[in-house]
């Protein structure tokens, strides 16, 4: 693609590094940066760098916060018998968009995937153990995606929890294996958390 200038050249290019832009989404998308004014595409530019620069991750759950404890964890009316354990923050996102669940959860950050180069000391597992010795939970969910990186991060995490006096019940597969759980339908991903069984039955079926 040939620019006639090149900082146009050079912010096309960043953009392209966001994933799902190619090099013409990204023009498009700096061409109508380019139309606005100067004051909202400063207020773009200051948002994205406060974000990077001033964005925590929650001391609890490991969900992004702007503060040290996120919102979900200090909420008085929060179910705390309940640790529902997702891959990262746009999983949370989807859970709570269902209005079906009032507990609390646990972001791992990742899933084990070999092939990538992520192993259990990636995830935050140590943090997810050291919560159920502390904490007066009674149960845990695994509500991870539906592929071969959730599966076997759920079967790692269910020999660690096994010493644990709690239930361990998974999300009703109403979910087509390989389906990315963010990209579930709210009504569907709601009726696999109400209907959630024990994950001992799960692997059994």
């Amino acid at each position: 693609m040939n620019f006639s200038s090149k900082l146009l050249e050079a912010a096309v290019a960043e953009f392209s590094k966001l994933p799902g832009v190619g090099q013409k989404t990204a023009l498009r998308l700096v061409l109508h940066l380019l139309n606005q004014e100067k004051e909202e595409v400063e207020s773009f530019s200051k948002a994205i760098s406060k974000l990077r620069n001033e964005i925590q991750f929650c001391e609890v759950c490991h969900n992004i916060s702007d503060l040290p404890v996120c919102e979900i964890c200090s909420a008085p009316k929060r179910d705390r018998s309940l640790v529902c354990v997702v891959e990262d923050t746009r999983d949370v996102m989807a859970v709570e968009n269902t209005s079906q669940y009032n507990g609390l959860y646990h972001v791992l950050g990742a899933l084990i995937s070999p092939m990538d180069g992520i192993g259990p000391a990636d995830l935050e597992v140590d943090s997810l153990i050291e919560r159920l010795r502390t904490d007066e939970v009674k149960e845990v969910i695994f509500a991870l995606s539906a592929t071969m990186e959730g599966d076997t991060t759920i079967f790692y995490l269910h020999k660690r929890l096994k010493e644990f006096n709690i239930h361990i019940s998974t999300i009703a597969r109403g979910i087509a294996f390989g389906g990315e759980l963010e990209y579930v339908d709210e009504i569907t991903l709601g009726r696999s958390i109400t209907t959630r069984v024990p994950y001992d039955s799960a692997v059994s079926k």
